[in-house]
């Protein structure tokens, strides 16, 4: 049994603890302020031990867990000064002489636009926004630190994350969502669980390298919510037309849209011996409809 420290307890970190915290002695996790921290420490008990890390102030608590850590989840983003965890805390992980392996959660972002072409591990990554270059410097940072220290970093590059709370059938269902069609356009999304399952395979492994976690079959972003109104038995939204959204959608959004890629994940199920627990959205919305997913 051994100590994981997870930098960042959002979304997938917190389902990956859920699914597999049981093979861990003890479970230490930060969160961005103290009263976040000690409502996750009230409700969690003797399980989880949550410490304030507000992104900048290298605190001794989670310098302290950082000695006692065997392995490493890092999720938080990055900022345009680098990334927040090697600022505060890289001189520690350098010294934890009981840390054989880091999992640092990036994007298949940082491939860029590539016209709807398919992506593996050995594409030069081409970003186009400020933040997809930002990532990927983060990126080479997490390598460098392996290279130096001799710890195991492996880099999961994520496609778009659903799951619980977080998923079309919500959005059918709270009616707030817009059926945007663009000709041509594709995306991979990716369960949570199935990230779930490749964070616990890179660590038990002490993977290093890039591995893309994404789903068997990018396809149109409109496919998932017609597919979500067939399983509530709703009309689908109508189509917008990407021309007429575009004017109304956030930088973040727009960008998003701007790129098309289809990301290919054969090296996490060859060296990660993955098997996709939801290979499609088609899987993943039947079993959160039925909610059996995890």
């Amino acid at each position: 049994m051994s100590t994981l420290l997870c930098f960042g307890l959002g979304y997938s970190a917190e389902h990956f603890v859920g699914m597999f915290g049981d093979g861990f002695e003890r479970i230490i996790g930060t969160v961005r302020g103290a009263e976040h921290a000690a409502v996750l420490n009230a409700r969690l008990g003797g399980r989880l031990k949550a410490f304030a890390f507000d992104g900048t102030f290298a605190t001794p608590e989670v310098k302290s867990a950082i000695g006692e850590a065997d392995v490493a989840l890092v999720s938080i983003p990055q900022t345009a000064k680098g990334d927040p965890v090697l600022a505060a805390f890289g001189e520690a992980l350098a010294q934890a002489s009981r840390l054989r392996s880091i999992v640092y959660l990036s994007t298949v972002g940082v491939y860029g636009d590539r016209g709807g072409a398919w992506v593996d591990e050995e594409t030069i990554p081409q970003p186009d926004s400020e933040r997809a270059r930002e990532r990927l410097a983060v990126e080479h940072a997490w390598q460098k630190f392996g290279q130096r220290s001799g710890v195991a970093v492996a880099i999961l590059r994520l496609a778009g994350i659903y799951g619980p709370g977080r998923n079309a059938l919500v959005q059918i269902a709270r009616g707030d969502v817009r059926r945007i069609v663009k000709p041509g356009q594709v995306f991979n999304r990716i369960h949570v669980a199935d990230i779930a399952q490749a964070i616990d395979a890179a660590l038990a492994r002490g993977a290093a390298g890039i591995f893309n976690v994404a789903d068997d079959e990018p396809s149109p972003p409109s496919d998932p919510i017609v597919f979500a109104a067939q399983l509530l038995g709703r009309d689908p939204p109508p189509e917008i037309p990407f021309a007429e959204a575009a004017p109304s959608m956030s930088p973040m959004a727009l960008s998003f849209w701007q790129e098309c890629r289809r990301v290919k994940n054969d090296k996490l199920k060859r060296e990660l011996g993955v098997t996709l627990l939801y290979p499609t959205y088609r899987e993943g919305l039947r079993a959160l409809n039925a909610g059996s997913a995890p």
